[in-house]
């Protein structure tokens, strides 16, 4: 089933949600290195910026995703969008206190272990982005003959 936020039946939502899935999953790694020891601040300074790229990232690519939502015509796979978009909306919550807490609190350890529940986030809705195209066939054109 084609999509309607797509360039020559190629979806977007898909292209950009791989930016903000890395920036989040680096931004862990370095809160790893810096608290294990491995290296000094300015693991956490890079871990704050790559936060903040990952939130204006997310939000970019919720726009196609929320077109593509909008379109969907059959309940089951609506639902399963549904939780989807929560579940990336929360993620973007919980990656936008983190940031905020690194302002207040630059080498503490609770903005790290809210990036670690983030990443638990996006890997289920990830599973769930999974469903909608491989099991659903959102964003799925018929092969040409």
């Amino acid at each position: 089933m084609s999509v309607p936020a797509s360039v020559k039946g190629h979806p977007i939502h898909p292209m950009l949600v791989s930016l903000p899935i890395g920036l989040w999953v680096f931004s862990f790694v370095c809160d790893i290195v810096y608290h294990a020891g491995w290296g000094g601040p300015d693991w956490k300074v890079l871990a704050w910026y790559t936060i903040a790229g990952g939130v204006i990232g997310a939000l970019l690519a919720a726009v196609p995703g929320f077109i593509d939502f909008l379109s969907i015509r059959d309940r089951r796979v609506g639902r399963i969008a549904l939780i989807h978009m929560l579940l990336n909306l929360l993620a973007v919550v919980i990656f936008a206190v983190s940031f905020g807490l690194r302002i207040a609190q630059p080498l503490g350890v609770p903005p790290a272990v809210l990036s670690a529940v983030g990443i638990v986030t996006i890997v289920v809705s990830g599973w769930l982005g999974g469903e909608l195209v491989y099991v659903h066939q959102m964003g799925v054109g018929k092969p040409p003959r």
